[in-house]
């Protein structure tokens, strides 16, 4: 998990800091159909944690090699965009 963040982090910060951006430029959905694509992003995210968690469990199916990293690299980034998403959208609410 060290070598985790220690070779994600800049992929985090990015992610965190474009989130916020994005946050702050679009505001939190207004709409039903907006909310719904947010909801719905928001699933996908916690898929993509929940196969890369799957690999902490013995005898689960989880992605072995490189791909496993790749996966495990995206949810926590995604994580990262969507909270900065959410931090950049709070101080337009206020």
């Amino acid at each position: 998990m060290l070598l985790l963040a220690s070779v994600a982090w800049p992929g985090v910060l990015a992610g965190l800091l474009i989130g916020a951006g994005t946050g702050w430029w679009a505001g939190l959905p207004a709409a039903r159909g907006p909310r719904l694509a947010a909801a719905l992003i928001a699933l996908l995210a916690l898929a993509a944690g929940a196969a890369a968690l799957a690999g902490l469990l013995p005898g689960s199916l989880a992605v072995p090699g490189r791909d496993g990293f790749r996966i495990e690299m995206a949810a926590v980034m995604l994580a990262a965009y969507l909270a900065g998403c959410v931090l950049g959208a709070l101080p337009r609410r206020a």
